[in-house]
Parts: C-alpha cells; structure tokens; sequence
C-alpha cells in the first residue's frame, strides 16, 4: 500500500520570492521545514474534515451473498460511526472485478469504498485478466473478519460425514457434482482443493453467486457445495441443507460441535475474510481514521454479534497486517489456481 498522500505544494507566486536572494544553504533548510510543515497540515485537515458527505461502498457481490450480507451489517454501524451516510452499491459479476476497477478509478478522497472478499482480491487475478493489480492500484483499509466455510450437500445425498462424502465420492468417481458461486470464487477453489488433496473426482459447476448456487443444492441440480456459513447457515437450521464440515483448520465458534475437514483430511485449511479497500493514494490521515472507524465498528458488541451470529470470527487488524494478509493470500491461491490447470480469460 502506498504510504502516501498528495502533498499540498507550497504557493509559488507567494513563497518564491521571499527565497530569491537567499544563499542555498538557508533557503532549502527553509523550504524543507515549510514542505514538511505543509504535509502535516494537510494530514491533519482531512483527518479533522474527513468525512463531510456521504460515501459509496461498492461491494463485489450480488445481493443476498456472503459479501452482501457482511457488508450491509458492517455498514449500518460504520456509518454511525462516521456519522454519514453510507450507499450500498452492488458490482457483481466477472469475478468482483467489476468492483474493483470502479474503486481503482475513482478519486483517492476516501468517498468510494469496496467490500470484497478473498475471492475477488487473491483468487480472481489468477483467473481474469484485470486492468487493475489489488495490491498496487487498491489501498488496503481493513480486515471486517474471517469466516470458515461449509461442506454442505443435499439431505438426500447418503453421506453423513466428510469420510462418508470421500467414499461415496470415489464409489461414483465423476458423479458428485459440486457447486459454487463462479469460476475462480473461493468456494470454486475450496473444491478444486479438495480434490487436489483427496484425489476425488468430482465435478465443478459454477453458478452466477452464492445464493443461485445453494438453491442449486436444496433442489438437487447438484450434489454438494463449500460455500460461505453467512448465507448458508439458515438453510441448514430449517434442514434444507445438511452441513457435514466446517473448512477451516479449527472448528468455527458459531458451529462448535461441526467438526472441521481438517479432522478427517489433515492441513486442510480453507477461509473466506472480508476486506474494506480504498482507490490507492487516498491519504494516510484518512486510512487511518477509516481503519479506526472500522475496529470499532466490528468490535462494537451489537455488530459483532451480528457477524459471528453468520459465521464471522473477529481479527481487527492494522492497514499495514491487511496488506500482507492480501500479497499471502494471492500468492496461495496462485499456487493452487496453477496446479489445478486453470488459465485466465
């Protein structure tokens, strides 16, 4: 993430002249300290003005998924927070990167915002060709939280447990369908995963989002799905969807007595998050002030009951720990996306 703000220049007109006659060893000693004087001043004012209208929040999603849902949670008390007004503008489709290019483009003044997940920022590159690279032309704000993802199939599918769902897979080798909400998503490459790690052979069927791909499953088009807990989980209270699995390396807090895939396939370790990014250059004193803003918010306990109520463990983090949390990722889902024979579009 680049570190920082456009500076306020000094005016050329008015200061010039004052240094004209000045030696070179006084004048630029000077200037240095106005320079300087300047840019703090300039940091100060947009972290004092910051925010005055209200601020696009673009999220990478359709309506109705795991982004979705955590987003307008998230924004509700965010905005608040900052005490203006929030929009919630779904960019869904090609991978999130509808999304994200809007928000690379749009002026760096903090006003447009993204939720995205990890799909969209560390798995998409790897299948699309973008006009925009998420660590470089994305400023990387906050971490909203973490979620595990569930093994869900259909309640007619005779598996009762991830060992039960591994031999019947292997009993009907390319007959298992499973689904996920699109080409390169997190949960397209949670299945390609699995069979990587496994040697099952099932077969993948993207749909156009998360909630398309678990109707899907309720009505038997397909057999299974690795899919966010956040939209998932209300389906599987009122048994529409059996949940065998949670894909993270440990059991999740909001379903601790669902074991983890770990537990039967050793280092499996599969997690969505959800990221809050900003177009690149936007100023420091705003990051911050947005970083802060979001701490609060997700740590404040009617929002954060929220969010783990729909699967979402809690990590506030630093501006800096969110940008390597994004350059990790992308790196191990390339290595995956590679081995798995997938090219970009």
């Amino acid at each position: 993430m680049r570190d920082i703000p456009s500076c306020a220049q000094p005016n050329e007109t008015n200061t010039m002249p004052r240094f004209h006659f000045l030696p070179a060893y006084i004048a630029a000693p000077v200037l240095a300290v106005l320079t300087v004087s300047g840019l703090a001043h300039a940091q100060r004012s947009a972290d004092t003005t910051f925010p005055n209208r209200p601020i696009r929040m673009l999220v990478a999603q359709a309506a109705g998924g795991p982004t979705d849902l955590v987003a307008r949670v998230y924004a509700s008390r965010l905005s608040e927070l900052l005490g203006q007004q929030i929009v919630v503008d779904n960019r869904p489709g090609a991978g999130g990167s509808i999304a994200g290019d809007i928000t690379a483009r749009a002026p760096a003044e903090g006003y447009t915002l993204m939720v995205a997940a990890n799909g969209t920022l560390a798995v998409a590159p790897h299948m699309i060709k973008l006009s925009y690279d998420a660590r470089k032309d994305l400023a990387s704000v906050a971490l909203i939280g973490n979620s595990a993802l569930g093994l869900m199939v259909n309640p007619q599918l005779p598996a009762n447990s991830v060992k039960e769902l591994l031999a019947l897979a292997n009993a009907r080798p390319g007959k298992i369908n499973f689904g996920s909400s699109g080409q390169g998503a997190t949960s397209h490459l949670a299945g390609e995963y699995l069979k990587m790690v496994t040697g099952i052979n099932i077969v993948h069927v993207p749909y156009k989002g998360a909630s398309p791909a678990l109707i899907g499953v309720m009505s038997g088009q397909i057999e299974m799905l690795i899919s966010g807990l956040s939209s998932g989980m209300p389906y599987v209270r009122d048994k529409k969807l059996r949940l065998l699995a949670v894909s993270s390396a440990k059991r999740a807090s909001v379903v601790p007595d669902v074991p983890s895939m770990s537990e039967t396939i050793p280092g499996y370790d599969v997690t969505s998050w959800y990221a809050v990014l900003a177009p690149a250059s936007t100023p420091l004193a705003i990051i911050e002030k947005l970083n802060k803003a979001s701490n609060d918010a997700v740590t404040s306990p009617e929002t954060k009951a929220k969010l783990v109520a729909s699967g979402i463990d809690i990590d506030p983090i630093t501006p800096q720990q969110m940008f390597a949390k994004l350059s990790t990722d992308y790196e191990r889902w390339g290595k995956v996306v590679r081995a798995a024979g997938m090219k970009p579009n």
